[in-house]
């Protein structure tokens, strides 16, 4: 684990996405789930992940967060999660943030999967940092890659995109 003691305290956000794909048989009965809202249940499943990221991954520091928000939202094609995770702290947030929306995912999946186990999560990826010595990180617009939640990059994007792929793939 890396020596934190000598870093100032200061605030740190972090903000991360990720999409599950799925076919429109099983987004159209998600509000009939007999386990419950999947997509409620994600949310909460992701605001306790993030609160035991240091006993998920072993070298990340135990870290008091102050803010956690997961959502999960039906988009065309599948599920858009995402997280913002906020500290005041020696060390960021960023592993809490990504946690968050893998889990939130790895949710949806256990709940929807007696339905379709072809269910895919896709596009794990940490959105933006800010605080902290290594400055702010904001996800590039290059390659495929957005700077925001709703930008070509994000899990909402993903869901939007996956339907021209399907159209493609059917000629």
């Amino acid at each position: 684990m890396v020596d934190v003691s000598q870093k100032s305290a200061t605030k740190r956000e972090a903000e991360a996405s990720a999409f599950v794909e799925m076919s429109d048989e099983v987004l159209r009965a998600l509000p009939r789930n007999k386990k419950g809202n999947p997509l409620e249940v994600a949310r909460f499943a992701g605001i306790s992940a993030a609160k035991r990221t240091a006993e998920l991954i072993p070298m990340c520091h135990t870290v008091p967060l102050t803010h956690i928000e997961v959502t999960a939202d039906v988009c065309e094609n599948g599920v858009a999660i995402a997280s913002r995770i906020t500290t005041t702290a020696q060390t960021g947030v960023e592993m809490e943030a990504l946690v968050a929306v893998s889990v939130a995912a790895l949710t949806v999946y256990d709940m929807c999967k007696a339905l379709d186990k072809g269910i895919r999560i896709r596009e794990v990826v940490l959105q933006k940092k800010s605080g902290g010595k290594s400055g702010d990180y904001l996800r590039s617009g290059k390659n495929g890659r957005g700077n925001g939640r709703n930008s070509p990059g994000s899990a909402a994007a993903a869901g939007r995109n996956q339907s021209k792929l399907r159209a493609r793939a059917k000629k």
